[in-house]
């Protein structure tokens, strides 16, 4: 096992260095000069349409539950945890670049986001489904393609992904409030069970109420500390940008 550990540590490595990340860098970037700066021209249409669309046709699900979906599978464990390890590992100068990527994966994600509307399929109860198997398949005509994500999706998402979210959590309420992790698992998956085996619908209804409090609570904290430390800000943002270009590493 050990043996094994060590070879999908190496490719992990690999093709994390050499490959994944300069196809999202160069995706990134080609989407952001092709669109013209959309993540920037159309912010403002961006959160107009998510604040005036909180209803729908009454067989979907409206655009802000849309939206809250989303944040809900992208803020979490990488946004907290994986940060803090980046700068642990590769020190201030991290921040600038995970900024950097950040910004140009805003166009990827618009990108992304169109392909899976112009590719969606009406189900029979009236809902839509879509997503990169989607667009894989129709739009590229690659219907193998698309299988082989579809399965890949669920081994990650249903097994590695939620895996690593629910080990978290279980971790920071045993290391905080002392509770068993095994019945902190159980409740979670209890809990996700109930909302999940409810339908896309449920899902929707519940991310509207829980998402916008999670935002709020998330920046919240972020602007305290950043109020708490107003001082040492300029200093701070010194240090990452002479970080990021190797002058002060």
């Amino acid at each position: 096992m050990d043996r094994l550990a060590t070879i999908f540590k190496d490719v992990n490595d690999w093709t994390t260095l050499h490959v994944l990340i300069w196809m999202l860098i160069g995706a990134g970037l080609y989407f952001t000069i092709r669109m013209r700066f959309v993540q920037i021209r159309l912010f403002g249409r961006m959160i107009r349409q998510i604040f005036d669309s909180r209803t729908s046709d009454g067989e979907g699900i409206s655009s802000f539950q849309a939206f809250a979906i989303g944040i809900a599978s992208r803020v979490g464990t990488g946004n907290i945890a994986g940060v803090a390890i980046a700068i642990k590992l590769g020190g201030a100068g991290a921040v600038f670049w995970m900024w950097l990527v950040a910004f140009l994966g805003m166009a990827s994600a618009f990108v992304e986001a169109v392909l899976a509307q112009l590719f969606k399929i009406r189900w029979p109860d009236g809902t839509f489904r879509g997503g990169p198997a989607f667009y894989i398949s129709r739009g590229l005509k690659s219907p193998w393609a698309g299988a082989v994500f579809s399965v890949a999706l669920l081994v990650v998402f249903g097994l590695v992904f939620n895996a690593v979210q629910a080990n978290a959590i279980s971790e920071s309420f045993s290391e905080s409030f002392g509770l068993d992790r095994t019945q902190v698992g159980v409740a979670l998956a209890v809990l996700s069970g109930i909302v999940i085996f409810g339908g896309i619908r449920n899902i929707a209804r519940v991310a509207e109420v829980v998402v916008p409090f999670m935002a709020v609570a998330y920046l919240g904290v972020a602007l305290w500390v950043l109020v708490a430390n107003v001082d040492k800000i300029p200093d701070v943002l010194v240090l990452i940008v002479r970080s990021a270009f190797g002058l002060d590493q």
